[in-house]
């Protein structure tokens, strides 16, 4: 039981660890924000959102603070890049 109640908490830890540094969309490079680069992602047979959130998760792997999707494309296999601000 006690292993079980560490279990859901070091999930919820992380889970909110992760919120917290997550890069967030922007339509327009931001303000004061330099260009980082770029990452690309892809999906097999899923959605858009997807891959939306792949290129989220790795522009936050690069250290990101934000991000702009600026190509996506495919049909049942999606691909995107997006250019990453830090």
């Amino acid at each position: 039981m006690k292993n079980l109640t560490k279990a859901f908490a070091v999930i919820a830890l992380t889970t909110a660890s992760f919120a917290t540094f997550a890069a967030t969309e922007v339509n327009m490079a931001p303000a004061g924000s330099q260009s980082a680069g770029v990452v690309s992602a892809s999906v097999n047979g899923g959605d858009l959102s997807s891959l939306q959130g792949k290129l989220a998760a790795k522009a936050s792997q690069e250290g990101a603070s934000s991000y702009r999707i600026i190509s996506a494309g495919g049909e049942n296999h999606l691909y995107g890049t997006a250019e990453i601000y830090k």
